[in-house]
């Protein structure tokens, strides 16, 4: 049997007909820039999370930096990273000027650890940026408590964790404002790219809508140096449909993951922590072993593909060389690097797959 990381498949052949009537109804209406369908879309996300404003953009990466830019931080300012995640995270903050400053995460949610982040805490920090990852849910209640107590920015990086919940509401409405990526393989994924972002601050959201579109709020009149980072009308109707199933796909994954945890019975291998308040809409399925290589081998042998969620942390990427970290200077991103392993996840998975997968590493 052959099981790949991700299939897409099953998810587009149920909406086929509606994804071609939508491109239909953009081809013909023949406008295609910040039009009625993306103005639609973020009417209906922003509703979909229960927040006040959605400004969509061009990616997760522009969301990230787009807010941080509508917050004035930048050159001399700080903003905190959890040291493992992608490093789109790290980069808004270098895009603004900003530095950036790695907190180590919890080894068991794999989110940043709550216990390390005051002592990074400067005169020049400036916000937090707490990513949602693999689809859980950050503990941002006591994040935000630390932000509040040195009045700092809490900006979610939910790129992974479209519908995601703690304490009963959707990432997206937890922090000052929140970064969303709509890559393809996203839970909800457009078919390119794109981003959004969102906040219940009206001030912000003026202006960020300004930034994301040259700067510009009436054409031709240019308030800030903005960018260009507009999320396309067709992209922003083919979201409008996903975003109506989005909550089945994520249930489907869900059982999916429920399987994996009752019947992954392998003592070599650490199955994710289970906690509550948070519910994780499993956009990754991260496994971890001390022999992750021979794992990994072992079911790609059996027609089985995996991907490493993140094999170099940040910190010691060579784009961040500048910053001058070392091996050990992040222990746990560090041990997460060398012992993650990520299995098939994806909706509309069936039982033999599932199965097959469970029984291979049971074996192993």
């Amino acid at each position: 049997m052959k099981i790949p990381f991700l299939n897409l498949k099953p998810m587009h052949t149920e909406i086929r007909n509606e994804i071609l009537a939508a491109f239909e109804k953009i081809y013909d209406k023949n406008l295609f820039i910040l039009g009625d369908s993306v103005a639609a879309f973020e009417r209906e996300f922003a509703k979909y999370c229960n927040v006040a404003y959605c400004i969509s953009c061009g990616n997760g990466l522009d969301a990230l930096s787009i807010i941080l830019r509508g917050y004035d931080i930048g050159e001399g300012d700080e903003v905190i990273v959890p040291s493992n995640t992608y490093i789109a995270t790290a980069l808004a903050v270098s895009y603004v000027g900003a530095k950036v400053v790695f907190v180590d995460p919890d080894i068991k949610t794999f989110n940043i650890d709550i216990n390390k982040i005051n002592k990074a805490i400067t005169q020049k920090t400036k916000a937090i940026i707490a990513v949602h990852l693999y689809g859980r849910p950050a503990d941002i209640d006591k994040i935000r408590v630390i932000c509040n107590n040195n009045n700092l920015k809490l900006i979610e990086d939910a790129a992974q964790a479209h519908g995601a919940i703690y304490n009963g509401k959707r990432t997206g409405n937890l922090g000052d404002a929140a970064g969303f990526s709509f890559y393809p393989g996203k839970n909800l994924g457009a078919l390119g790219d794109g981003g959004a972002i969102l906040t219940n601050d009206i001030t912000l959201a003026k202006k960020v809508e300004a930034i994301r579109n040259y700067g510009s709020k009436i054409k031709y009149h240019n308030e800030y140096k903005g960018v260009n980072s507009r999320l396309d009308e067709m992209q922003a109707e083919f979201l409008r449909i996903k975003l109506k199933y989005l909550d089945k796909w994520n249930a489907d994954r869900q059982n999916t993951v429920k399987l994996y945890l009752e019947k992954i019975n392998n003592t070599k291998i650490i199955i994710p922590y289970i906690n509550s308040p948070q519910e994780s809409i499993w956009h990754i399925f991260a496994i971890r072993t001390e022999f992750r290589d021979k794992l990994q081998n072992h079911l790609n042998a059996n027609g089985i593909s995996t991907l490493i969620h993140y094999p170099i942390p940040i910190h010691l990427q060579k784009a961040y060389i500048d910053l001058g970290y070392k091996p050990g200077d992040f222990k746990v991103a560090e041990t997460l690097s060398n012992t993650e392993l990520s299995l098939p996840l994806w909706y509309g998975m069936s039982k033999n797959e599932i199965n097959y997968i469970i029984n291979t590493l049971n074996k192993w």
